[in-house]
């Protein structure tokens, strides 16, 4: 029989295939954070944690609006980013140059060149996107709770540690 906790043909790896959740519950938290605190506190007292695992559910996808777009910020954006990728290839340049030192021609052509193309693809997306999505924001995956599953052989320890933890009061520095 092959424990679903591990990948058979190398102990400790998980299966690269989405392979559901299996396992027994041994505690149920709020938030990742403290799902995070219960593994940990299994780990500190040598609870084999490699029979563990942390299962979101009720998963939930989170767009944060971070602020509106504009055409300043979106060039602003567009020239920076290539600034950076100009700035990279300038000193890749520099380094398979046959002349010894570094030279400010390349990394400056490299910028240059970045700078204009940032600009000009920033241009392109933003207006290619006819103000349909005029904001800028941030996704996270969150679940409503996090489950700790553990493997039925272990669960029953594993509880018991869990126990002992929730009757312990939170220390915020930890």
């Amino acid at each position: 029989m092959t424990s679903p906790f591990a990948n058979p043909n190398r102990p400790g790896v998980p299966p690269r295939l989405p392979t559901p959740p299996t396992g027994w519950p041994i505690g149920s938290y709020a938030t990742y954070e403290e799902a995070q605190r219960a593994v940990d506190h299994l780990a500190a007292e040598d609870f084999p944690v490699q029979e563990v695992m942390i299962v979101g559910v009720d998963l939930m996808l989170v767009e944060r609006i971070t602020g509106k777009l504009t055409w300043s910020r979106v060039l602003m954006t567009g020239a920076a980013s290539g600034a950076w990728f100009g700035l990279f290839v300038g000193l890749l340049l520099t380094l398979f140059s046959p002349e010894p030192g570094v030279t400010v021609g390349p990394v400056l052509t490299g910028l240059i060149t970045g700078v204009f193309f940032g600009l000009v693809f920033a241009a392109v997306g933003y207006g290619s996107a006819r103000g349909k999505r005029d904001f800028q924001s941030a996704s996270q995956l969150v679940a409503n709770r996090y489950d700790v599953l553990c493997h039925p052989k272990s669960a029953e320890k594993g509880r018991d540690l869990l126990a002992r933890l929730a009757m312990r009061p939170v220390n915020p520095s930890s």
